[in-house]
């Protein structure tokens, strides 16, 4: 989270010395297009459906970890 609050700080710093209207405007503009709260996805049958699934599979034990994942495309690559 440091690093994101550096970013942040630095980003702020850069725009008090900004003093161009037309640019201010246009970062401004820029940040309310690309707000989260604006990004709402609004999913299909089919994802949610897949999503519960998901979370059933995952109640059910019915999943593998990271490393068995890994390990099993490692065998894959090494067959072809």
């Amino acid at each position: 989270m440091r690093a994101v609050d550096n970013l942040r700080n630095n980003i702020i710093d850069k725009l008090l010395t900004i003093s161009n209207k037309d640019y201010l405007s246009a970062l401004n503009q820029l940040i309310e297009k690309s707000s989260v709260d604006n990004n709402i996805v609004k999913l299909s049958e089919e994802q949610i459906l897949m999503l519960n699934m998901s979370d059933d599979d995952i109640k059910n034990n019915r999943y593998i970890s990271q490393e068995e994942l890994d390990n099993t495309d490692l065998e894959w690559l090494k067959s072809l």
